[in-house]
């Protein structure tokens, strides 16, 4: 690894130096000789690229004894040379007539760049199922490689990242903090006929600004904020229509720093909350207390799922979904890790500087209600919640 400071490095050479020993670590044990790495979250990780280039193809080259290479539009290279840590001279572009081609691919430029590093016969993972590498991408680069062994190596980075660094760690509360401005602004601004446009609009704003001196990033989720029966349905955004008196409105938003988030859910609701959604949130508020308790070095995923689930079946609330999921560094669509799931059957041990957003959100028939948690696996005693806001439903006239 070249000693290079890029002008704005997020992270120092040893932290990245970290990441590869695992990675190889981890491709040595599935006996691969390169890695395409194409989910822009673990490129990042790997290498610090950032830029808003995920809707066209590229990735990360990653071979057990050679310093990354970044790989994509040719034009995207200029941001790949501001960003990576790498030298100039592994940042590779292709030219702009393979994009959105309905007669060439850009599988066939990386299919020569493997070539000339002598993988054109080697055993190259790829990450089959996630959002950015897609069929027709497998195919025009097997083609492209007829004696390569593509290798299915989905997750295999985002495994890795499971256990944040110190330095990542400073990143997600710098977040958390964003995350407590944003519920303040949202909490304080909600009034009934406000329309909800204008309410996001100043998330947002509050969103980019930042917290405590630090810049805001956008997050990978826009603001989800759906109100009364349609808060039966989790991923609903918004819309122009106002906020109405006898209506619950749950907002899901993260605040983000340099790609690193620290998901925040609180509920409103706007007159007086009915007894069976008052209900509901003792019990959540009890099931989150009881899995913060639960998520304990040592303890499994499975055991948050358990102590949450305890106070929410003797208040008769069922609910089907996993509980959460591991957060840190992401890009749009989804800022979850893909990786652990806080549920039943999920026996992952937990380990310190794990980070989750502990996600118990109640989707009912006709109402929602969520209240939640980015937690920090310590290194003895329960988990840290990286945000301090309290933990209840919010009632305004």
């Amino acid at each position: 690894m070249p000693d290079r400071t890029a002008p704005d490095l997020p992270f120092s050479p040893a932290e990245y130096a970290r990441r590869l020993a695992l990675t190889r670590a981890a491709m040595d044990r599935a006996g691969l000789d390169a890695m395409l790495v194409t989910d822009p979250s673990n490129m990042a990780w790997l290498t610090g690229y950032d830029g808003w280039s995920f809707y066209v193809h590229q990735g990360v080259i990653l071979t057990m004894d050679d310093d990354p290479r970044w790989w994509g539009r040719r034009q995207d290279a200029n941001g790949a040379l501001r960003t990576v840590w790498m030298a100039p001279d592994h940042v590779h572009g292709y030219a702009d007539h393979y994009v959105q081609s309905t007669t060439r691919h850009p599988m066939q430029d990386l299919a020569a760049r493997l070539s000339d590093l002598g993988l054109a016969a080697a055993r190259i993972g790829v990450e089959m199922d996630n959002y950015y590498y897609s069929a027709r991408a497998h195919a025009a680069l097997a083609a492209a490689l007829p004696q390569a062994r593509l290798t299915d190596a989905t997750a295999l980075v985002n495994w890795q990242r499971a256990v944040k660094s110190d330095e990542e760690l400073v990143f997600m509360r710098r977040a958390a903090r964003i995350s407590e401005s944003v519920i303040d602004g949202l909490v304080a601004r909600i009034e009934p006929g406000l329309p909800k446009n204008d309410l996001v609009a100043e998330a947002q704003r509050d969103a980019i600004r930042g917290a405590d001196g630090h810049w805001g990033d956008y997050a990978a989720i826009v603001p989800l904020m759906p109100s009364g029966s349609d808060a039966a349905a989790p991923h609903l955004t918004w819309d122009g229509r106002p906020f109405r008196r006898g209506e619950a409105t749950f907002f899901e938003i993260s605040g983000c720093y340099r790609r690193y988030h620290a998901p925040l859910c609180r509920t409103v609701f706007l007159g007086d909350p009915p007894d069976h959604i008052r209900r509901a949130e003792a019990a959540l508020v009890e099931g989150l207390q009881a899995g913060i308790d639960a998520a304990r070095a040592g303890n499994r995923a499975c055991d948050i799922a358990a102590a949450l689930a305890a106070p929410l079946t003797r208040a008769g609330i069922e609910r089907g979904a996993r509980c959460g999921y591991p957060v840190g560094l992401s890009y749009p669509p989804d800022w979850g890790e893909r990786t652990i799931s806080l549920r039943d059957e999920d026996d992952t041990v937990l380990q310190p500087g794990m980070t989750f957003h502990f996600m118990p959100g109640l989707w009912m028939d006709d109402w929602g209600l969520e209240i939640t948690e980015t937690i920090l696996i310590r290194d003895t005693g329960p988990a840290e919640a990286l945000c301090d806001r309290p933990r209840q439903l919010f009632v305004k006239p």
